[in-house]
């Protein structure tokens, strides 16, 4: 495992290896009592979480993978890294760790990967925090725009393996206030994609918010069983792709779950706000502010 570019002062926890479909995934398993997993997107890894890990491992169990093709995680050629891969890659954790009953923590595309595991087994879930993610097909009003459609094809190609253009340049561009990603924070995610060949994780993921519609339907048609699992919603308003539209969809899905609006944060609500989301974990049953 090749991390000597892992600063160990912001991420300073034990690499555990999981041997899985198309290599090996690396995870951090930091802590004791009731279990968290908390399961990222694009183009980030689980260095997103680092904050609320460090806060929150002294009184609950804090896991955290890296999908394959992402972070500290082997980056295989030629393996799927579509929605449904990422998800059995979950399970297979969920189960080697013997996780009966957990929150999970989802946010930007890790969360139709691993809500499909609560919807599956909402029985396990004890709740579900909900960051700038989505369920449904990308269709309708929640279409990718042309321009977004243009990274999924040849050119999006090219900017992706050759360019790295997601964790260089899209990354940056999601951020509410651009001065909470330094210089130091932003190598975090730009490293682990040094050479094109590894990048073809973050390129698979700009392919599926089309080529996975089908299995995101699959999935939506299920959504009535998220309704049995106590859930709660934290929100960047300021998100150029995940924005209030987004949170709409979910409040009409899920009334009752209490919701907290941030204005001025961004996509990245780990980065910007990580004491929100540290507050909500300490404080299950705890109506957050609207």
């Amino acid at each position: 495992m090749n991390d000597h570019w892992v600063d160990r002062a912001a991420y300073p926890f034990q690499s555990r290896l999981l041997d899985v479909d198309g290599g090996r995934m690396h995870y951090i398993d930091e802590g004791a009592g009731e279990p968290i997993l908390f399961v990222h997107g694009t183009p980030v890894w689980s260095f997103v979480y680092r904050q609320i890990v460090v806060a929150l491992r002294g009184e609950q169990r804090c896991i955290a993978p890296d999908q394959l093709g992402f972070g500290l995680s082997d980056k295989p050629a030629g393996w799927g890294y579509s929605f449904a891969d990422h998800a059995r890659n979950l399970e297979q954790l969920i189960e080697r760790l013997e996780l009966r009953r957990f929150t999970l923590v989802v946010h930007d595309l890790g969360g139709p990967i691993g809500l499909s595991y609560a919807l599956k087994h909402p029985e396990r879930i004890a709740r579900i925090l909900i960051l700038n993610t989505f369920l449904w097909p990308m269709e309708g009003s929640f279409a990718v725009p042309p321009l977004g459609k243009l990274f999924g094809g040849p050119l999006g190609r090219w900017l992706y393996l050759r360019q790295n253009v997601s964790a260089r340049m899209l990354l940056p561009m999601v951020y509410g206030d651009r001065s909470k990603l330094t210089p130091a924070i932003h190598a975090q995610y730009t490293s682990p994609f040094r050479q094109p060949d590894d990048r073809q994780g973050m390129f698979a993921f700009a392919q599926q918010m089309a080529a996975g519609a089908t299995w995101c339907a699959e999935l939506w048609a299920r959504r009535e069983a998220l309704r049995r699992v106590p859930s709660s919603l934290i929100w960047g308003m300021k998100d150029p792709a995940f924005g209030p539209t987004f949170l709409a969809r979910w409040r009409d899905l899920l009334p009752s779950a209490p919701v907290r609006e941030l204005p001025t944060v961004g996509h990245f609500v780990q980065e910007e706000a990580p004491g929100e989301i540290i507050a909500a974990l300490r404080a299950p049953g705890v109506t957050l502010a609207t």
